[in-house]
């Protein structure tokens, strides 16, 4: 199947979910986690139906109970973005401003609380950044940060931001990470593949306590290990 056919579909349903679950911007949070979820569920569908692709999580068991924590999470592809609206309550995610603007999807991402970054360039937002992170990280609800910045290539390894060790620093809560080797099916750039295995693995989490760079390092050699291990094009 083309990309632009795949994209097509996909979007399709998304456009649908946002327009049906419009009335809920005006309604209790949960309504629009409730719409998040079933965006979760469509692109597992696509992958899953379009691709012939099969999708194994494994970890559940670590995945942080009552109490509060931050994800994470490496991004190779667009999948993870709606995907992990299934597996967890209600994620706010930090992500570049741009989105945000997007008209119905955008006010969805504002709704549910996600938190706009405004990447290469210093304002009096991007100052208050890190208040902001915290005022959200106290309802049991976990913020998604994607330490590499952006989508990645799959073979690529880019250090991770030092964003993320902030973060981690300053909550003082524990960091739950989450490998996804969805770029080997759905790219950032190229074509699509099928008859693959997309992995979605939910490691053991990372108490607070570590210094900033003991815990980057140990994070990123951690995620990067388990993502050599789950690729695709490693076993090809």
């Amino acid at each position: 199947m083309s990309k632009k056919y795949f994209s097509f579909i996909f979007y399709s349903g998304v456009i649908l979910v946002c327009i049906l679950f419009l009335p809920s911007l005006f309604m209790p949070k949960k309504i629009v986690i409730f719409g998040g979820k079933i965006l979760g569920h469509w692109s597992k569908f696509c992958v899953k139906f379009l691709l012939s692709t099969e999708i194994r999580i494994i970890g559940k068991e670590n995945i942080l109970e009552n109490q509060n924590f931050f994800i994470a999470c490496t991004h190779q592809s667009e999948f993870e973005t709606f995907y992990l609206q299934s597996i967890f309550n209600g994620p706010k995610f930090i992500l570049k401003k741009e989105l945000i603007s997007i008209p119905i999807f955008g006010w969805y991402l504002r709704k549910i609380g996600s938190i706009p970054v405004e990447r290469n360039k210093i304002s009096k937002e991007k100052m208050n950044l890190m208040d902001t992170i915290k005022n959200s990280s106290y309802d049991n609800r976990p913020i998604v940060i994607f330490p590499q910045g952006t989508r990645t290539d799959p073979q690529d390894r880019p250090d991770f931001k030092k964003g993320v060790a902030r973060i981690y620093d300053e909550l003082n809560i524990s960091c739950l990470p989450v490998v996804i080797n969805s770029g080997e099916i759905w790219p950032k750039t190229g074509n699509l593949a099928r008859n693959k295995k997309i992995t979605i693995s939910i490691l053991q989490p990372i108490k607070p306590g570590l210094g900033n760079k003991e815990f980057l390092v140990s994070l990123q050699n951690t995620m990067y290990e388990v993502l050599n291990k789950t690729s695709n094009l490693s076993s090809a």
